[in-house]
């Protein structure tokens, strides 16, 4: 890729009126360094008047006429790839890059190829999620921008194209890619995409900062056989839930791409789904890019069994909707043309949305009119306090405390002489296959080495050595059990170590935690026991819930995660976080795996058991009360909205962090509908003893359920319960409003 990009540039020099190369224009094996150095980077030429579809007053799609009329049939084949370049004509457009919680040039997943490239890296985005904190998600998805596009410019590395955020709603705790979610509900999970998606790009009213790629439209929430299963569910939950934050994301947000997905809704394959077109296009204003999946293509014939030949599973793609392939596409669809199955028409459709996004970017328009491209070369963003700070505070605010029974939470370093760190997970930091490489990294046992200094000394047992579990146990005064899922499953593509290890490919077979015998060991032998559960899932574990006076959770992948556990666990931070998942006490409690209608029991929406952490579940060192709940008015025009407000009160000794949550729950409906449904939420920070007003707004919109005779959202008239508490399960107040006609 940077051989293609090199020639690209040099292609460039030759048909561009004369530019200086900055030096951000260097190898990248000889990184500019010079002091604090401006760069209005030179990746496209400045020819503003010499073709309009370099001219950035011109309309997007006037430009794009022009680039078509100057392409050959040939060059536009090849711009259904996820790189639109065209050396010819000196255009260098954008691949992709994954970037689900921090930019990956690196990690488990060699992103960076032979040569990684350190990014900021957060918690895992279903880490995110627990932070319920849509600006905070938002400020973290900038970073990622700004870093990646100092990687494309100044290393020519990477692209701005980043497959992020996943849209899919973790509906089944057994998923193997619930790590990359923001969690079960669809009105949170819309809320944190939009928040992510508007970082990332930015508020520029002309460019992108970077171009956020959702993924994986739609339902594509198992990965045994997800090749070839279908998602069936009927189109209210199509509207009501599984595209909910997808399409809030293009709407609200702005995505203008995104990826399908290889599984197939009811009975057709996603890649040739006439969704595409009808919902996404026709419906949503979606323009842009519509991309395969890896191996998608090769899939309609191979697992689904869709078609016979790779031509016509082409044609099919394309007509759909689909603009790049992440395939070895090119000679189906030369066949496919050959034959009449594609006209160049259909190629100019596909090219059009692709270079809609290169256009938003600002990659063909001169540097110096791209905000985004005006970078300090001698920078790397990665190394900034900013960053860094950054990293700490979301870290921090994804924790969520479980239990804390006789204030066992927050420790007293000074009290403290000796602390056991038990567990398997205690001295690193696991990344994922969507990690990047971090620029450091702290793990618990780091952190909390960091945060003691002197005060106490630390004994270490992995926790494969029972007398040296025992003996540590025994001899500290505190003893914190690491414990959890590995997030790459400690083994190769497709297979896990472990039967509660999930990952991309693999759902899990158990929702058990196996080191839960490790704790037993170590609670027989220290009733000062806290367990810290590093898990990218959630975990059924009964028999610590029971016994164990405090547990603490986070997700992996954080550089930060050590010092932000050591910030909670000794009082630094009042956590805050909460879950985003109901947590079942067994498999028994679930549906089985591909029932996909949720109504037979799944989510806090449906969910029939008493499970073991609700949704939105999360404690704190102080306490909170709320009263006066009221709203700006008694009734709700089918257009309208009204403001609830709610007073909060810290009824503790410390200042912190209180998730105020709206439920709404539909009295008499002519149709089904959830017992509740979040549709509001805020966290904020309250001194002790301090009362603040919180308000919520509410519209009558997402009061509304999908008509499928009218094929829109209707607002029925009547009755609405408003539910207000700190999760789905602990219910505050409530008050009734109407809907009116």
């Amino acid at each position: 890729m940077v051989r293609l990009r090199a020639a690209a540039l040099a292609t460039t020099l030759a048909v561009a009126a004369p530019l200086v190369l900055q030096s951000c224009l260097r190898p990248p094996s000889v990184p500019a360094r010079a002091e604090h150095q401006t760069v209005a980077v030179a990746r496209t030429p400045a020819t503003i008047g010499v073709r309009p579809f370099r001219d950035p007053e011109l309309p997007i799609d006037e430009r794009i006429d022009d680039l078509l009329a100057r392409l050959t049939i040939e060059e536009k084949v090849e711009l259904l790839s996820t790189d639109p370049s065209v050396p010819r004509l000196g255009i260098v457009a954008s691949d992709h890059v994954e970037g689900l919680h921090g930019l990956a040039l690196g990690g488990p997943g060699r992103w960076g190829k032979n040569e990684p490239i350190t990014t900021t890296t957060f918690p895992q985005a279903i880490g995110l999620g627990n932070t319920w904190d849509p600006d905070l998600v938002g400020q973290a998805a900038a970073v990622e921008g700004r870093e990646a596009r100092w990687a494309f410019h100044v290393l020519g590395r990477g692209g701005i194209v980043v497959r992020a955020p996943n849209a899919d709603l973790a509906r089944d705790p057994r998923w193997g890619r619930n790590e990359e979610s923001y969690g079960e509900d669809p009105f949170l999970t819309s809320r944190m995409a939009v928040a992510f998606v508007r970082g990332l790009q930015g508020d520029h009213p002309r460019y992108f900062r970077a171009a956020s790629l959702l993924k994986h439209f739609v339902a594509n929430t198992n990965e045994d056989g997800r090749g070839h299963t279908s998602s069936d569910f009927d189109e209210r939950l199509f509207h009501e839930y599984y595209a909910v934050a997808f399409r809030a994301a293009i709407q609200e947000g702005g995505a203008r791409a995104y990826m399908a997905a290889y599984n197939a809704h009811n009975g057709i394959p996603c890649t040739t789904h006439p969704m595409l077109q009808e919902i996404t296009v026709e419906r949503w204003g979606q323009n842009g890019i519509i991309c395969t999946d890896a191996g998608a293509l090769r899939n309609l014939l191979t697992r689904h069994k869709q078609f016979s030949e790779l031509p016509r599973a082409a044609a099919a793609s394309i007509k759909a909707g689909i603009s790049q392939f992440l395939d070895r596409y090119r000679s189906a669809v030369d066949r496919a043309l050959h034959r009449g199955l594609l006209t160049e028409a259909d190629l100019d459709r596909a090219v059009r949305q692709n270079y809609r996004v290169m256009i938003r970017l600002g990659l063909l328009d001169p540097p110096a009119e791209v905000p985004y491209a005006q970078v300090d070369a001698a920078r790397e963003p990665w190394t900034t306090d900013e960053h860094r700070a950054l990293a700490r505070l979301v870290t921090q605010r994804s924790v969520v405390l479980l239990k804390n029974d006789d204030g066992t939470l927050p420790l007293v370093a000074e009290r403290l002489k000796s602390v056991a760190l038990i567990g398997p997970h205690a001295d690193t930091v696991h990344l994922d296959w969507y990690s990047g490489t971090p620029p450091y990294a702290v793990s618990p046992l780091e952190g909390i080495r960091r945060r003691l200094g002197s005060h106490a000394n630390i004994l270490h047992a992995r926790g494969d050595d029972e007398r040296e579990v025992v003996q540590a146990a025994k001899r500290a005064d505190i003893a914190l059990v690491v414990v959890g899922n590995h997030p790459t499953g400690d083994a190769g593509w497709a297979q896990v170590a472990r039967p509660s290890y999930g990952k991309e490919a693999v759902d899990r077979k158990s929702i058990t935690l196996e080191d839960e015998a490790l704790i037993q060991t170590v609670y027989r032998n220290s009733r000062k026991t806290v367990v810290v559960l590093l898990a990218s899932f959630p975990y059924a574990i009964n028999w610590t819930a029971e016994h164990v006076p405090a547990i603490v959770h986070l997700t992996h992948g954080s550089q930060e995660l050590g010092n932000a556990l050591a910030d909670v666990l000794f009082g630094d931070v009042n956590p805050a976080g909460r879950l985003v998942q109901t947590w079942p006490r067994a498999l028994s409690d679930l549906p089985p795996m591909m029932d996909y209608d949720i109504r037979h029991g799944r989510t806090y929406q449906y969910f029939e058991g008493q499970p073991l952490f609700p949704f939105g579940y999360g404690l704190s060192y102080t306490t909170f009360s709320y009263s006066n709940l009221r709203t700006s008015a008694e009734t709700i025009p089918p257009t309208g909205a009204l403001t609830i407000s709610v007073d909060v009160e810290n009824t503790g000794a410390r200042i912190g962090d209180e998730v105020v949550q709206l439920y709404v729950r539909r009295l008499g409906s002519a149709v089904a509908r959830p017992r509740q449904k979040l549709e509001g939420f805020v966290r904020v920070q309250i001194a002790a003893g301090r009362k603040r007003t919180v308000e919520l707004p509410l519209t009558a919109r997402q009061l509304a359920h999908w008509d499928t005779k009218h094929q829109r959202f209707v607002a029925e008239p009547g009755e609405v319960e408003l539910r207000v508490g700190g999760s789905s399960a602990n219910i505050e107040l409530t008050k009734a409003v109407r809907v009116i006609e």
